[in-house]
């Protein structure tokens, strides 16, 4: 699998980051995980616009899904070629309304749902293309979903946005590259079910035995050497912060 991180700020994007957004590929398919505010310029400088195969969407928090609406006007009105078949888009439930009600002047009712085939997520395990996919929900105050991918005896697990949590110990365990959300400061800010702490996902890591931490999602106003510096505290292996256009292979 290759892994590229497109964009990987939270909240708002920063100055070197678009929102949260990340590519993975293998034999020849590509799945896009959540597509946030600036994601979708940055996706072009990876892959044609029209090149992607499925859309993961971990919560409806615009941060991880409001350049969907964007996206959205390049599938349906594109002269070039015709319009594109829907293209399947794993989300939460009300994925279609929410994206509805955020671009808010859509031609008919029904026109999102033509650009993309939103299928519902829940937890459990399935296949997406490739790949074997096992999603389950994570603590936030929206319905979200952590994500375990594999293919080729490899794997890899992106978090989305949660607090601590029993799931996303269950999804991380013993992945080869765990791509985790670390939003706030150790010390600092302390509210459960919302976001992690470097330290925190640092100690998911150590406790899943993960092969590679890869923090992420964190805030411009969040010092992201501080949360690596707290994760390697208590995780011993290889740690690091992601960076917008930063490829792995696992």
């Amino acid at each position: 699998m290759k892994l590229t991180v497109v964009g990987c700020s939270g909240s708002f994007p920063s100055a070197e980051s678009a929102c949260s957004s990340y590519l993975v590929e293998a034999d020849g398919f590509r799945l896009l995980l959540d597509m946030g505010n600036g994601a979708l310029g940055e996706l072009q400088r990876h892959i044609g616009l029209y090149d992607l195969d499925a859309i993961f969407l971990s919560h409806l928090h615009a941060d991880h899904c409001i350049d969907m609406c964007g996206y959205f006007v390049a599938r349906y009105y594109r002269h070039d070629g015709g319009r594109c078949p829907a293209l399947p888009v794993y989300a939460p439930e009300g994925a279609e309304q929410r994206l509805t009600t955020a671009y808010a002047d859509i031609p008919t009712p029904g026109a999102m749902g033509e650009a993309f085939d939103f299928r519902t997520l829940s937890s459990g395990s399935f296949e997406i293309g490739p790949f074997q996919v096992r999603t389950e929900k994570v603590q936030h105050p929206v319905e979200a979903f952590g994500i375990r991918i594999e293919h080729g005896g490899r794997s890899l697990t992106y978090s989305g946005d949660t607090g601590v949590c029993d799931a996303l110990h269950e999804l991380a365990d013993g992945t080869d590259l765990f791509l985790c959300e670390a939003s706030f400061t150790h010390g600092k800010e302390d509210i459960p079910a919302l976001h992690l702490n470097g330290r925190e996902a640092g100690a998911h890591a150590a406790r899943a035995s993960v092969g590679r931490l890869v923090l992420t999602h964190i805030p411009p106003w969040t010092d992201g050497e501080r949360n690596l510096a707290d994760a390697r505290e208590v995780f011993h292996g290889p740690a690091e912060l992601a960076r917008a256009g930063a490829v792995y292979e696992i």
